[in-house]
């Protein structure tokens, strides 16, 4: 039987942005899409309309989103401006709208601002913990909001449905080791809610990393299945594996059926 994904706050296609918890909400950027859900998730991190705030993945560089984060932020200083990964989705306007209000970009990866696992980063007095979660890809981290128990997952949850693994930069052994880490979190309640970088906040984070990994264990399995009824390569599980999944999310598919592929032959 396949896993039953948990009951999401609102329906799938209606999510605007909005108060995620007390201290960290949304700016849903215009760019929906079969693979950005509603668009990407901008949150704002800090007390509200109290001296400083944290701005996690910009978005698109669109002068219409930037400004609506602006408007959140409210006059608020801001003290970083941090990104869950380099995907362009999440990260294109991150360096026009740092220049804007004079903070810097700080990511994962190769750069002098670089985050690392175990790093805190200050929004006024809000504490923002940075964990790494490579998988989806090799720089993703999450961000942990200790006042409110929650977690800013980027792209490793989403709010509906399920991501890819971007071999060959993402892999499919770090991302089932950072959804292990995350259930670790969510299974002793320091992390209550997902804050997740597509789609509505997740407010049992507990059920939603379990679905997660209940979903990658189904999909390997279907995949060694398929590879062992004679698929020979990634077309071809594709087709077997992946026949109910629409085809505009076949493309994304396939890079998760690479990184399968390359666990299965502990590659």
């Amino acid at each position: 039987m396949s896993p039953i994904p948990p009951t999401p706050p609102v329906e799938p296609g209606t999510w605007t942005g909005g108060a995620g918890t007390p201290h960290v909400r949304a700016v849903l950027a215009p760019n929906p899409s079969p693979m950005t859900l509603e668009g990407t998730n901008t949150w704002v991190v800090g007390e509200p309309g109290v001296g400083a705030c944290v701005v996690v993945d910009p978005g698109p560089d669109d002068g219409t989103h930037l400004a609506a984060i602006l408007d959140v932020v409210d006059g608020r200083r801001v003290e970083a401006v941090l990104l869950t990964h380099r995907h362009p989705d999440h990260a294109e306007g991150a360096g026009a709208f740092a220049e804007r209000v004079g903070a810097r970009v700080r990511a994962q990866g190769e750069g002098e601002d670089d985050l690392a696992d175990g790093d805190v980063v200050s929004a006024g007095d809000v504490e923002i913990g940075v964990l790494g979660t490579p998988g989806h890809t090799a720089d993703s981290v999450c961000f942990y909001v200790g006042a409110d128990d929650a977690l800013l997952t980027g792209d490793t949850i989403l709010g509906w449905g399920t991501t890819m693994v971007a071999w060959p930069d993402g892999r499919l052994d770090d991302y089932l080791g950072s959804l292990d880490r995350l259930a670790g979190l969510t299974g002793t309640g320091r992390v209550r809610t997902f804050l997740p970088g597509h789609g509505a906040y997740l407010p049992d984070a507990d059920a939603s990393v379990h679905y997660y990994l209940d979903h990658r264990r189904e999909r390997l399995d279907q995949v060694r299945r398929a590879v062992e009824g004679g698929a020979t390569d990634v077309q071809s599980v594709l087709e077997v594996v992946y026949a109910d999944v629409p085809r505009e999310l076949w493309p994304a598919a396939s890079r998760s059926i690479e990184a399968q592929l390359h666990h299965l032959r502990g590659e």
